[in-house]
């Protein structure tokens, strides 16, 4: 007598489900120190505001003791803020910039 073997075969069903990179914004942080000018020409030169936005935002740094400058993905987030910094510190201003998820 031959025994025959059966096999059962089963599907897995797989998916990959791509999200989307999560988001994070750079504050900056009110100080005494950092001109309010210097605050506004780091907004327009490394985030790319308007003169107009640039000082709205300032304001709100200001006025609340922090404000966003941007929202990125995390790497362009991270180098905007160390770009900023160095500048900041380039400069003598301790600026204080951080990257926090939305």
């Amino acid at each position: 007598m031959t025994q025959s073997s059966t096999s059962t075969i089963e599907k897995e069903k797989i998916i990959d489900k791509l999200q989307e990179p999560g988001m994070y914004k750079v504050l900056f942080i009110n100080d005494d120190v950092t001109p309010m000018n210097f605050v506004v020409e780091v907004l327009i030169t490394i985030f790319k505001h308007s003169q107009a936005k640039a000082e709205k935002i300032t304001q709100e740094i200001h006025n609340s003791g922090s404000g966003i400058a941007g929202i990125y993905v995390y790497e362009i987030a991270e180098q905007k803020g160390v770009e900023a910094t160095v500048l900041s510190r380039e400069n003598g201003y301790p600026l204080n910039i951080k990257v926090e998820p939305v």
